[in-house]
């Protein structure tokens, strides 16, 4: 039976109740995006590869005309998941291509998080697909990115209206950990955090050096006095 969101979850996301797609994360597509800074893009994505991996969540990594047109998905997300299969398609709904819905399927998993290039495209039209076909859909909306703010907001309304759900990546990983009596996690999320969690990471460290007196590298820097006068 496939995992749905339970009383016992509390209506929350968890590693065990959900799968993440990456839709279309390519040169091309990027080229596109003007809604988001491309670069926040980057960050927010890998943020969220990042967080699917230590936590163990399923992913399905899929791309559209490759070598034809859009170019292969980002480096630095290959680089998050070596080695791992990626969906090729020739359409621009990925819920139409026979592998991708093999691979959300595969997962048992009714609950689909999902990120992707473009807002208004290629994350809209699946969604009201699998919405329609009895999926939860949860949309990472700061992991994606449309030809324009118009474009982007008035596919998120057409989203939620249909009745998906709208995420950004900070608070979905938060999810996954939920408590922080959890340690299983702990230091490899602090240093996620630190590394891709902007304001929020900064914070981290400050707790890290100033409050628990942690180094800031393995040596710890050397504070030179200010001269007397």
């Amino acid at each position: 039976m496939p995992n749905i969101l339970t009383d016992t979850d509390g209506g929350l996301l968890t590693a065990d109740n959900c799968v993440i797609a990456f839709i279309d994360h390519q040169p091309q597509m990027t080229f596109g995006v003007d809604n988001i800074d491309r670069q926040s893009l980057v960050n927010n994505t890998l943020l969220l590869a990042k967080g699917a991996k230590l936590f163990n969540v399923p992913t399905v990594l899929t791309a559209v005309e490759t070598e034809s047109f859009s170019g292969y998905l980002w480096p630095q997300l290959l680089d998050v998941f070596p080695g791992q299969e990626i969906v090729e398609r020739t359409s621009m709904n990925s819920w139409d291509d026979e592998g991708f819905r093999a691979a959300i399927r595969a997962t048992g998993r009714k609950n689909v998080v999902l990120a992707g290039l473009w807002t208004e495209v290629c994350v809209t039209w699946p969604t009201l697909n699998m919405l329609k076909e009895g999926f939860n859909v949860y949309v990472v909306e700061d992991a994606c990115g449309a030809t324009s703010q118009a474009a982007h907001d008035a596919a998120l309304s057409r989203m939620t209206q249909a009745g998906a759900v709208r995420l950004t990546t900070i608070p979905t990983v938060l999810e996954f950990q939920r408590d922080w009596a959890h340690r299983e996690h702990y230091t490899d999320l602090m240093n996620l955090f630190k590394e891709h969690a902007g304001a929020y990471g900064i914070g981290i460290e400050y707790a890290y050096t100033m409050v628990h007196k942690a180094p800031q590298s393995a040596q710890k820097p050397q504070i030179v006095p200010p001269a007397s006068h």
